[in-house]
């Protein structure tokens, strides 16, 4: 047992392998509550590609207990909130609920994840709400480019799939499609119960116990996660579409969470591109107008990660934004950060990560999260501490290792017949 301040850290591992972690913070009302499934696109083959989104869908169309309609109102009729998501590495089903509702969130969030009815005319007519996700994705030239951005960059690579998957493979989805996957991912070994607010350890270990009594781990499976060789090759990719601004993504393979770089590419990150303060919007929208939105992106998986930048400009901006983006990273590598900026930057993000501890939601995902990626968890003395131990040196030895334009994919969308 880990103490923080004014909140207590716990961890079970039930017999069947379902690990139960909690951050117990007794000066709230709420609880937020998180069942997750440590698999997503990256773990789904080329065919089935899009599975576990659509699997994440299919919980809510009604279980073995409760239909879609019983579902919402489960959680909604007493204040609460349910959703849930998928990603490259986990999916996450999850609730925020007063504390006195804690054993129907955990019913019926168990309900999902271990009893999905999995109707046949239900899948059919969930494929179409999917279907329509997708176009609806397509039309959001800001938001499909990432998608785009990530193929190109991972080449073949399951760290490229897209979360949503493609429209041939969800026509294409099968039940036995959604029951294999089922079987080999939602082990009970590979799932973590995530609890942070006003929750008693021992009584939420005691309910999950109870509704994943049935869900055994099978003997002698394993499922090992593919870490294959990206074989890198850089890429520029330019398409015409029938759009009235330009969008622009560029980035990089990077490193992944586990890496000793890891700290020095936050605070590279937030420096090169994240908010108003940083050096891309204060040069390339302030200085120079060129873009509303810019900024940079950093995604760090298990194994592997990407560095990027997104900027939406005028047609004939689009070289000059580029140009002015590299040139912003050759500053980095050439001159060292100075003691006043360093700091400054390091506070961003120390109070951007203090800020989220005032919501439960939050706290519940950085404790998965930890686990599934480190198995442990990090206090926030902890990880200040290794952010207060970031040098000008270690972010220049990362902007050299990473802001490299001949190693850069980029991805245009150019708008179509615009002057």
């Amino acid at each position: 047992m880990k103490k923080t301040t004014q909140s207590v850290y716990k961890k079970t591992t039930l017999d069947n392998g379902i690990r139960i972690i909690t951050e117990t913070i007794p000066y709230v009302h709420s609880v937020s509550v998180g069942f997750w499934v440590n698999t997503g696109s990256r773990d789904e083959s080329p065919r089935v590609n899009g599975i576990s989104h659509f699997i994440e869908h299919m919980a809510f169309k009604g279980t073995n207990k409760y239909s879609s309609a019983q579902i919402a109102k489960q959680i909604e009729g007493y204040g609460g909130y349910l959703n849930a998501f998928t990603g490259k590495e986990a999916t996450c089903y999850y609730s925020k609920i007063l504390d006195e509702h804690v054993p129907r969130t955990v019913d019926v969030l168990s309900e999902l994840v271990f009893n999905p009815k999995l109707k046949k005319e239900d899948i059919e007519k969930e494929k179409m709400v999917v279907l329509e996700e997708i176009k609806n994705i397509e039309d959001d030239p800001e938001e499909f480019i990432h998608d785009y951005f990530d193929e190109v960059l991972f080449q073949n690579h399951s760290a490229g799939n897209p979360v949503i998957g493609t429209a041939k493979n969800v026509r294409e989805f099968q039940k036995d499609d959604i029951i294999q996957y089922l079987k080999t991912h939602y082990r009970p070994e590979n799932i973590i119960v995530a609890a942070a607010g006003n929750i008693q350890h021992d009584k939420l270990v005691s309910l999950v116990e109870k509704t994943s009594s049935a869900f055994k781990p099978e003997k002698h499976f394993t499922y090992q996660r593919k870490s294959s060789t990206i074989k890198r090759k850089h890429s520029l990719i330019r398409e015409d579409k029938p759009i009235q601004q330009a969008h622009i993504c560029l980035g990089n393979i990077s490193y992944s969470i586990k890496s000793k770089y890891r700290y020095p590419l936050v605070i590279m990150n937030t420096l090169i591109g994240e908010g108003m303060s940083s050096r891309l919007f204060q040069n390339i929208r302030e200085k120079y107008g060129f873009s509303y939105s810019i900024g940079s992106f950093l995604n760090m998986l298990s194994d592997i990660g990407s560095f990027g930048v997104y900027s939406g400009t005028d047609k004939k901006n689009i070289q000059k934004s580029i140009d002015l983006i590299f040139k912003e990273f050759d500053n980095l590598k050439k001159n060292p950060v100075k003691t006043a900026e360093l700091e400054r930057v390091k506070s961003q993000v120390k109070g951007t990560i203090m800020l989220s501890l005032e919501s439960m939601s939050s706290r519940m995902m950085r404790l998965a999260t930890s686990e599934i990626y480190f198995n442990e968890y990090f206090t926030l003395e902890t990880i200040i501490k290794q952010l207060d131990a970031v040098t000008s040196d270690d972010v220049m030895e990362v902007a050299h290792k990473i802001l490299n334009r001949e190693k850069f994919s980029v991805v245009i969308f150019s708008p179509l017949n615009s002057k």
